[in-house]
This record gives C-alpha cells, sequence and structure tokens, in this order.
C-alpha cells in the first residue's frame, strides 16, 4: 500500500481510539514510520535498478514483516501500551493485501509469499481502500466534532 493509504488508516485508528501524545506518536511511528526502510534500501535500489520503476523490486526489510513483533511485543510490555502492536499489525495487514514478495519470518527464514487477495488488481485494492479510509476518516470527525 502507499503511504496515503497507511496515513489514513493511522489517522483513522487515531480518531478512532481518541490518541493523545505519546500514544497518538507510537501509533504514527508503528502505522507509517515502518516503512522508514525505504529509504535505507534507496542506494541498493539505485545501484541495481537506476532511476527506473522495477516493479517487484524487494524494498521491504525485517522492519515491516510479522516477524517484528518479536521486539514490538517486548517493547509493549515495557511501555505498558498496545498501540505499537495495533498499528503495526495493520499496516501489515494492508501490505500483506498487496502482491509484491513478502518474507514474513525474515531474516530467519526464505519463506516467500505474495499475501492475500493476489487475484484483485493493487491499483483496484489501493483505491478502494483508499476511498473507504477516506470517507471513514470524514465519518468519525464530524461525529466527534459535530454532536
Amino acid at each position: 500500500m502507499t503511504v496515503f493509504t497507511h496515513f489514513l488508516a493511522t489517522t483513522l485508528g487515531v480518531q478512532a481510539m481518541g490518541l493523545e501524545g505519546r500514544d497518538k506518536v507510537l501509533a504514527y511511528a508503528f502505522g507509517m514510520g515502518v516503512d522508514i526502510d525505504h529509504v535505507v534500501k534507496a542506494p541498493f535500489y539505485l545501484r541495481a535498478v537506476g532511476l527506473r520503476d522495477k516493479r517487484g523490486y524487494y524494498w521491504r526489510s525485517s522492519l515491516q514483516e510479522p516477524v517484528a513483533l518479536l521486539w514490538i511485543v517486548p517493547l509493549c510490555v515495557f511501555l505498558g501500551t498496545v498501540v505499537p502492536i495495533v498499528f503495526f499489525t495493520i499496516h501489515v495487514a494492508m501490505d500483506y493485501s498487496v502482491s509484491f514478495e513478502k518474507m514474513p519470518f525474515y531474516p530467519y527464514s526464505p519463506l516467500v509469499t505474495r499475501g492475500w487477495l493476489a487475484s484483485i488488481p493493487d491499483k483496484v485494492k489501493e483505491r478502494v481502500l483508499f476511498v473507504l479510509l477516506l470517507v471513514a476518516n470524514v465519518a468519525v470527525y464530524w461525529s466527534q466534532h459535530h454532536v
């Protein structure tokens, strides 16, 4: 999924859960911030592919795979909040709905999957989810500020 759908999903969760302060920061860090590994991998992409668009290039690291729960769960226990688990799980679920390769247990296993909903075109999933999340965000905002 794109940064736009991750932003809308995270914002919806923050609004719906009424998060403030530290929990709001954690929500955005784990709902969107885990994509920071793309910045780290950008030099490798440029070296391997150049400036052209290459669909299917493996941009992910273990930071945005389910295996990251091995450190996120203890962090949540330490912080006394489930917010990182909730927003990380939403992020991963959204990413696993598109068809690019994923390695759920990387670097501990070479298992590769395409996730779920692989038969539906990614652009259709992205557009439908974008519209649903946008409408839901507006509805939640409106209900919280006009009641």
